[in-house]
């Protein structure tokens, strides 16, 4: 179920040993099945796909030593905080790894294409304070360098044990392969994105302004993420490691948040408009209306999807907010924020305002999660296709419900924004 622990998506779907071998409890029907039965209801099994992208790789890692080209990559973690681990991610390869680390590139991958490198990236760890990380060693500052180089670096790792555990999947985060404790670290020459270091440099530029102005001199989300994870910005005494979750979604909501200020004072759009889209097993309608500032996202997980591994009916969940705003973080949690950015980028470019309610349906092929970008990305491919326009929202919820297999009725009575459109009374109804 959604909110579950990251990796924890299916008590059958059981965990690789650091041999690269199938473990499962006893019990399960993966012991029947073994990956050739379907017996679970997926059209794939997954943790075969995990298993063979581990096996191509495993015998990479069979040393206390790896160097390779990181992409390049970091992650910080979040368990114990204050208290937590950072370190690179470093695939056991030379050349170009870029793409391994950059989810803007993603849209039109696989998953077994993202599984396969993203399962190569292992996972280095140092234990530092996130408030008091300039005294945690030369580890700090080469993760430091790693966020804020422009092109892959290399790097070598020495760790205490040879990689190791479980292959992690989030839905807020990239997966990446099995980790250990690092003994030491070096690297390259790292050359900074000249636009990120000098917001690095300088400590009087608040975060918020940090991530805005770098956004709108074209540098990567993805990017401005990592070296918000790193400390990388805000006043000088105020700087620490944020965990890779936290940032990503501190990122797109900074973001959002920025163009929503400005979007809300723009003319409405005039018609009630429908973007279809579809990506990996995932069905998406994005409704903008004619309205001013409302949003929701409203999302329907299929039975043997990555996070309704067990249910035998759909299972729905929203979140939404009206001009003013929300205080609570929403339930869905980052692909929320994610999505209401590449909305607002859209009315940004327009200079309208709109109100925004997303149809998205995760069918059984989505059965890994891969990520928070996934939202975001598909979204903005969504909303770069031409719209189906229409001049009422009964004409348009009705494209809507030809194209989902769930009821109209049925996302209605799931949704805050279209049951208060259609049920609240306004002054144009009495014109």
């Amino acid at each position: 179920m959604l909110g579950q622990p990251p990796g924890d998506f299916d008590n059958h779907v059981r965990t690789l040993s650091t041999a690269g071998t199938l473990e499962v409890p006893a019990g399960s029907p993966c012991v029947i099945c073994k990956g050739s039965r379907n017996l679970c209801g997926k059209d794939r099994c997954p943790l075969m796909l995990k298993f063979y992208s581990h096996s191509k790789t495993q015998k990479l890692f069979n040393s206390l030593d790896l160097a390779g080209m990181s992409p390049p990559g970091i992650f910080v973690g979040r368990y114990g905080y204050p208290k937590v681990d950072i370190g690179p991610l470093v695939p056991p390869i030379m050349g170009d790894t870029s793409l391994m680390d950059t989810p803007e590139l993603w849209v039109g991958k696989s998953i077994d294409e993202i599984m396969d490198f993203r399962f190569t990236l292992v996972r280095g760890k140092h234990r530092i304070d996130a408030f008091n990380f300039e005294k945690s060693g030369r580890i700090v500052d080469y993760t430091r360098d790693l966020a804020l180089s422009v092109n892959p670096m290399e790097v070598e790792a020495k760790f205490l044990k040879r990689p190791s555990g479980r292959l992690i999947l989030d839905d807020e985060v990239q997966p990446f392969g099995p980790s250990a404790r690092l003994k030491d670290l070096d690297i390259g020459n790292p050359r900074y994105d000249q636009r990120v270091e000098k917001a690095f440099y300088d400590t009087d530029l608040r975060a918020t302004e940090a991530v805005r102005s770098l956004y709108q001199d074209g540098v990567l989300i993805s990017k401005i993420q990592k070296a918000f994870s790193v400390g990388a910005f805000g006043v000088g005494k105020n700087r620490r490691f944020v965990p890779t979750r936290w940032s990503i979604t501190a990122v797109d909501d900074i973001l959002g948040k920025g163009l929503l200020s400005e979007t809300k004072h723009n003319p409405l759009i005039e018609e009630w408009r429908v973007y279809d889209w579809c990506q990996l097993d995932n069905r998406w309608s994005i409704l903008l209306m004619p309205t001013s500032w409302r949003y929701e996202l409203i999302e329907a997980w299929y039975p043997n999807t990555a996070w309704n591994p067990r249910g035998r009916k759909v299972d729905m969940i929203s979140d939404h907010e009206f001009f003013n705003g929300r205080k609570e973080y929403a339930h869905i949690g980052g692909c929320y924020y994610a999505a209401r950015l590449a909305v607002n980028e859209l009315l940004t470019a327009e200079r309208r305002q709109a109100g925004a309610v997303i149809f998205r349906e995760a069918h059984p092929g989505y059965i890994m999660p891969v990520g928070v970008w996934n939202v975001r990305e598909n979204v903005r491919e969504a909303l770069k296709v031409q719209p189906r326009c229409f001049e009422t929202l009964q004409q348009a919820l009705a494209h809507i419900a030809g194209r989902m297999d769930i009821p109209m009725d049925t996302w209605i009575s799931n949704s805050g924004i279209l049951k208060d459109y259609l049920t609240q009374r306004r002054i144009d109804d009495y014109v």
